[in-house]
């Protein structure tokens, strides 16, 4: 196979077949020749192609270069663990802390930054250079060193004396946004900060700081997590004394989005509610995959049928844990579900979701979402963009207008937790947030391990400022099902 194929389908929405009708037709053998060629519309004059094709073709790859260089947060986050546990273990290492977009949870990173507090910085940063996980050490001096792993991620360490940790770890974090807002307030009261410390700016006297919670408290503020600090406000709440109490891992108290061995799950529904006991929760919701989704294996509807009265048995068969009946339900492309609403009915939970049509327009693609929202057996719409980080930006959709018609019908809104989704995105889950629409956190799990990925689901929320009482499953299982009726129920009236 010519090597360009293997180039060609790297952009996103193009398979094998259409990589080798460009590159037998019009010799496109990579990235740049295929941008060329759909700016010149060269593309649209080929037999089954169109206008339409060539703009996705130039979106797709404008997408890629917008994401150029900054991979997948949980593709970055082991090597950083790795070396900062390396790094932990060397003799005079006191304290070490990994910062950056890592620590903010940023979706995608575009590179690692970490710190470490000692009085004998030399030795440090000559272990840092020599370990097995750089290609190439790029630059090093007395307090820093900067390397490239063997996979292409830049990695910055600066040794600090213990005394500055703190001020360094905070400034490490960043956002810079954050940091310029925090130097003005500073410089209001007499202060000047740095990645070294607080000082008075009439005496230069260095101010002592031993937590970030301290250096906020000097500022005269609450302590701002890191998720936050990206200047959206939370300086001001935190001076005001209004920061949200945000989400974590141990308030969720169950997972309403996985799958089992009846559609494309790995596992068995007691596996599952065993696993999801394991960790603590009261609840989950099964939720195969429907019929027309044939590469998931989805459902007929008298599988479903049996799939209903599958998980009634594991329900009354296993202890500690509560397993609701679901469905993930495919909105067609017309915007139809696909299933009936008799059939819908009998489910515990409906989750409604896009797995086709991705290349619709952005009207035609909200009016279908919309469309499902207002059936009412539809409580949650799952990934509502379809994004796959670095490799697919997701279909143009309305999110002001999904988000408004969640408000309005009462659809909780999903942050898909699997690591290539994150989506909703944090900047879509706080407008939700802010027009009361509710959020539920799932990891769409296909095996008993990925219920792990809940983290992941967890830091989108945080950064988007939830709370509990925004999370549909931060509920117990009885507010979760008083959550459910009340929902169906007024929605059945309007």
């Amino acid at each position: 196979m010519p090597s360009a194929i293997l180039a060609l389908i790297e952009v996103p929405g193009i398979g094998p077949k259409t990589a080798w009708k460009l590159y037998e037709s019009l010799g496109v053998e990579d990235e740049a020749s295929l941008l060329a060629a759909a700016r010149a519309h060269r593309i649209r004059s080929l037999p089954g192609f169109g206008e339409k094709t060539e703009a996705n073709i130039i979106k797709a790859i404008e997408n890629m270069k917008m994401t150029e260089g900054r991979r997948p947060l949980y593709s970055v986050m082991p090597i950083a663990d790795k070396i900062a546990v390396v790094l932990s273990e060397i003799d005079g290492a006191e304290r070490v802390g990994i910062g950056g977009s890592l620590r903010r949870r940023r979706d995608t990173i575009g590179d690692i930054d970490l710190i470490v507090s000692t009085r004998i910085p030399d030795r440090i940063l000559e272990a840092f250079s020599s370990m097995d996980v750089f290609s190439h050490i790029t630059a090093k001096g007395s307090t820093k060193a900067e390397a490239v792993t063997d996979d292409g991620i830049k990695c910055e360490l600066r040794a600090v004396a213990p005394e500055s940790y703190w001020t360094g770890l905070h400034h490490i974090t960043g956002s810079k946004a954050h940091h310029v807002k925090l130097r003005g307030i500073a410089g209001r009261h007499g202060l000047k900060i740095s990645e070294y410390g607080i000082s008075r700016d009439d005496t230069g006297e260095m101010i002592h700081v031993d937590s970030e919670e301290k250096l906020y408290a000097i500022l005269g503020m609450e302590y701002i997590p890191p998720e936050l600090r990206e200047d959206r406000g939370e300086i001001e709440a935190a001076i005001g004394g209004t920061l949200p109490r945000l989400i974590d891992v141990d308030t969720i108290r169950g997972d309403i989005h996985m799958h089992t061995d009846w559609s494309d799950g790995l596992a068995s529904i007691e596996e599952m509610a065993e696993a999801a006991r394991n960790m603590g929760y009261e609840y989950i919701a099964i939720t195969d995959h429907s019929r027309s989704l044939g590469v998931a294996h989805g459902l007929s509807e008298e599988r479903l049928r049996e799939h209903i009265d599958a998980v009634r048995r594991a329900d009354a068969k296993i202890d500690g844990i509560r397993i609701l009946s679901g469905a993930e339900v495919d909105i067609l492309k017309e915007g139809r579900l696909d299933y009936p609403d008799e059939l819908l009915a009998r489910l515990d939970v409906v989750i409604a979701s896009i797995h086709s049509g991705f290349q619709q327009d952005r009207d035609t693609i909200t009016s279908r979402i919309i469309q499902a929202m207002r059936n009412p057996n539809v409580d949650i719409l799952a990934h509502p963009t379809g994004r796959l980080l670095g490799r697919r930006p997701g279909y143009a959709v309305d999110m002001e207008a999904v988000v408004r018609e969640a408000a309005d019908t009462g659809t909780a809104l999903e942050i898909n937790s699997y690591p290539d989704r994150l989506d909703l995105r944090d900047e879509h889950a706080r407008m939700a947030r802010e027009s009361g629409v509710m959020i539920a956190i799932n990891t769409d799990a296909h095996s008993p391990d990925e219920l792990e990925n809940i983290k992941y689901g967890v830091w989108v929320g945080r950064r988007a400022w939830l709370e509990p009482h925004n999370v549909v499953n931060a509920m117990d299982y009885e507010e979760l099902v008083l959550w459910l009726d009340s929902h169906k129920r007024h929605r059945s009236q309007t």
